[in-house]
C-alpha cells in the first residue's frame, strides 16, 4: 500500500509558477512509476507527466517547455513544477503510482492515487 498526499496548489495569475509536492509513505516510494493528472469541471482527468522509478520523464504535449515532473526518493516526494501557467491549466490536480515495468500515460495502469490539490490560474 502507497499513500500519496498532494500539496502546492492554489491561485495564480497568468504566467505564474506553483510547484506542486506529492508526498508518499508506505512501502518503497522509488520502485513506483510516479504520474500527474488533471481534471477540470465537466472533463475527463488527463495526463500530464509521469517519471520512472529512474528518472526516465514524458510530458504531454500542452505542458512541454512549461512544466517539469521530478522526485526525491531520498524524500519520498514527487514534485511538479508548473511554469507560465495559462487559466486553461485550472483544474485539480492528482498524484498517482503504480510498480508496472513502463512509463504509462493511461490513469487506468495507475493504482495508488492522492485526493487532488486545486490549482486556478486567473486571466
Amino acid at each position: 500500500q502507497v499513500q500519496l498526499v498532494e500539496s502546492g496548489g492554489g491561485l495564480v495569475q497568468a504566467g505564474g509558477s506553483l510547484r506542486l509536492s506529492c508526498a508518499a509513505s508506505g512501502r518503497t516510494f522509488g520502485i513506483y512509476n510516479v504520474g500527474w493528472f488533471r481534471q477540470a469541471p465537466g472533463e475527463e482527468r488527463e495526463f500530464v507527466a509521469a517519471i520512472s522509478w529512474s528518472g526516465t520523464t514524458n510530458h504531454a504535449n500542452s505542458v512541454k517547455g512549461r512544466f517539469t515532473i521530478s522526485r526525491d526518493n531520498a524524500k519520498n516526494t514527487g514534485y511538479l513544477q508548473m511554469n507560465s501557467l495559462k487559466p486553461e491549466d485550472t483544474a485539480a490536480y492528482y498524484c498517482a503510482a503504480h510498480s508496472g515495468s513502463r512509463l504509462s500515460t493511461s490513469r487506468n495502469e495507475y493504482t495508488y492515487w492522492g485526493q487532488g490539490t486545486q490549482v486556478t490560474v486567473s486571466s
